[in-house]
């Protein structure tokens, strides 16, 4: 549980709050690559950390963020014409580049010399990984992308999408962390009665595992941790990154199974089995962008892959559908599409796609969640532990300490979930050294892939 004080900290994300300043010493996801696809294409709207800006491409491809108010009278900028490396608002013309200089002040006479002291608020950006970043911190102490893998692959080796979540970034960030909701929130209803079906592909998973323990894919090895104990034991541990949370189950009389789900400072998740992970950035304080992508290191994603993913028929741990505006088509307004005789028949939840799962459950708590009314658990710890990081972290750069994760883009590279098998000797601290050893190797990958 919480004090009101620190739940105010830990979501409130505006100009000026502790949590907000903190987020803006790091690249924040903006847009994806595509919403501006050709130089003096339409501009783009743009909402983050409760600023409202506007994005263009200008006639020599360069990418522009301005605050979205012209100075001049405070006409939106959105509806400016995009022409001539610039943005022109409509209202009277006032004419701005992509770093916020006036280069046309059409009302005033030719021989004033007011335009050069007109400037419009304008922000970094930098284009990688199919997405367009942000940078809305101090603009004299810009550091580098983050080497995340999604940025490091090739066009072919990765799919990035996004959706509007109605719902505070925290709430969202706290569901991409937490393991133990897996069995429940996007359980299938054989596991849940444990029927005879289920009982058999069980056994078959353990016969192969005893088999063969190489021979289970990391999915089914998750598969089958999920199958054979419900109680998973959730750790902890600080990182260069951000944290390293475990959830232990028995997987057989030897050994135990670990799920290492990452989180990397200050709202990324990676969470093992799929290749790839999330990222839950606030727009304002009672929304978020949740960004997941898919990465692979040793091949090119397949078009069948895409497409399932952007259409949701990966079960929804991709592309949820969205409309043109990335708006979820399951949402708070139809009940995220919930049919009862499928909560009756086949899932724990009667909503279809894990993606839609989380929503409902995560928007259902409210816009911003009170946190000094909850009651935590044991397997609670890493949002606890990722609670107090972040909280640190803010209180830190209150008194003048930077966070060291922002001007060290290193820091991020080749980071992934993992899952493990070790023998019940070996403690969860040995785990995160074996999961950081085969990062390194994975980190080898990447780097190929960026030279190729």
């Amino acid at each position: 549980m919480l004090s009101r004080e620190e739940n105010e900290m830990l979501t409130r994300t505006g100009a000026g709050t502790p949590m907000g300043q903190l987020l803006r010493r790091f690249w924040l996801p903006a847009l994806l690559a595509e919403e501006l696809p050709a130089p003096d294409c339409p501009p783009v709207r743009v909402r983050l950390l409760g600023e409202d800006l506007v994005a263009f491409r200008d006639t020599a491809g360069r990418i522009g963020l301005l605050r979205a108010y012209c100075p001049h009278r405070r006409a939106h900028l959105f509806f400016g014409r995009n022409e001539e490396c610039g943005i022109r608002c409509i209202y009277h013309g006032w004419k701005f580049d992509v770093d916020g200089n006036c280069v046309d002040l059409p009302t005033e006479p030719a021989e004033s010399n007011f335009k050069d002291k007109v400037k419009a608020v304008a922000y970094k950006l930098r284009e990688a990984g199919g997405i367009i970043w942000a940078y809305l911190g101090p603009q004299d102490r810009i550091p580098d992308l983050p080497r995340l893998p999604l940025t490091q692959v090739p066009p072919d080796h990765r799919f990035v999408i996004k959706r509007w979540q109605e719902s505070n970034y925290f709430q969202a960030l706290e569901g991409g962390i937490d393991s133990a909701h897996t069995r429940y929130l996007h359980g299938r209803l054989d596991a849940y009665y444990n029927t005879p079906n289920y009982q058999r592909a069980t056994e078959s998973l353990r016969q192969r595992y005893q088999q063969d323990p190489d021979s289970l894919s990391p999915r089914e090895l998750d598969i089958l941790f999920r199958m054979t104990d419900k109680m998973p034991r959730v750790m902890a541990e600080r990182t260069s990154y951000g944290l390293a949370i475990g959830a232990r189950g028995t997987i057989s009389e030897e050994n135990y199974y670990w799920r290492i789900n990452q989180f990397l400072m200050p709202f990324y998740t990676m969470p093992p089995r799929d290749p790839g992970g999330h990222a839950f950035v606030p727009i304002d304080d009672e929304n978020c962008w949740v960004w997941t992508f898919c990465v692979m290191a040793n091949r090119p994603l397949t078009n069948d892959e895409i497409y399932s993913m952007r259409t949701g028929q990966t079960d929804g741990r991709f592309g949820a559908p969205v409309d043109k505006e990335y708006r979820p088509l399951a949402n708070k307004a139809n009940d995220f599409q919930l049919d009862r005789q499928l909560q009756r028949t086949f899932n724990f939840t009667g909503i279809y796609g894990t993606g839609n799962q989380d929503m409902a459950a995560q928007v259902s708590m409210g816009p911003i969640t009170d946190r000094t009314e909850e009651m935590l658990g044991v397997t609670d710890v890493g949002i606890i532990e990722m609670r107090k990081l972040l909280l640190n972290a803010a209180k830190d750069l209150c008194e003048g300490k930077e966070p060291p994760e922002a001007s060290n883009p290193d820091v991020y590279d080749g980071v992934r979930g993992v899952s493990l098998v070790r023998d019940k000797k070996i403690s969860f601290e040995g785990c995160v050294k074996d999961a950081l050893a085969e990062i390194e190797r994975t980190k080898h990958k990447f780097r190929e892939l960026s030279r190729s």
